[in-house]
């Protein structure tokens, strides 16, 4: 009967491990169902991000292309203007040239009239004053002149301010003394 007793106490221990396995057993598989569901939703919020984060990446790539391109034309203008302004600058470099060989020609041409005494005409006022007739035309040409060769403009140039100072001086006077008489 002891046996019997140990057997059935035995049993019941037996029992009540299994029990308390059982039980064991149960919170394990509930903690593992939780721990799983948190990580499948945590997965799933991954995902999301790494979607998103791949539509912000595009939206960004887009806009990186698009500012690239509109530096790339940005850029092909600037060149443009700047062949501009360069061709600018080679024409106002050969209109120089062209004046000066053409002061150079009138100031030989007067040298060699006044070698000849065949000098009482103001020749220069055929550069800068070709074609006035009275006063008034003379003031605008000499304001609109002021303007084109002031040495502050680009096309500026001292010597050639003064000459056409010297030419207006000239002319004014010649004018006042033709009202006079």
């Amino acid at each position: 009967m002891e046996n019997m007793k140990e057997v059935l106490l035995e049993k019941e221990q037996t029992e009540e491990v299994l029990q308390e396995l059982k039980a064991w057993l149960f919170k394990e598989n509930i903690r593992i169902m939780m721990a799983s569901a948190e990580l499948e939703e945590k997965q799933e919020k991954f995902e999301q991000e790494k979607d998103q984060f791949k539509e912000e990446m595009k939206g960004l790539n887009r806009k990186m292309n698009t500012e690239q391109e509109r530096i790339r034309k940005d850029s092909r203008l600037v060149d443009e203007k700047l062949e501009i302004i360069k061709d600018g600058f080679r024409k106002l470099d050969m209109d120089r040239r062209r004046l000066d060989k053409e002061w150079a020609r009138l100031a030989a041409e007067k040298e060699l009239m006044e070698e000849h005494g065949l000098y009482d005409v103001y020749t220069e006022t055929s550069v800068f004053f070709r074609g006035v007739k009275n006063i008034l035309t003379l003031k605008k040409r000499y304001k609109d002149l002021t303007k084109i060769f002031h040495p502050d403009n680009l096309a500026g140039d001292t010597e050639i301010i003064q000459r056409i100072n010297r030419e207006y001086e000239h002319l004014k006077r010649e004018y006042e003394k033709y009202k006079q008489a």
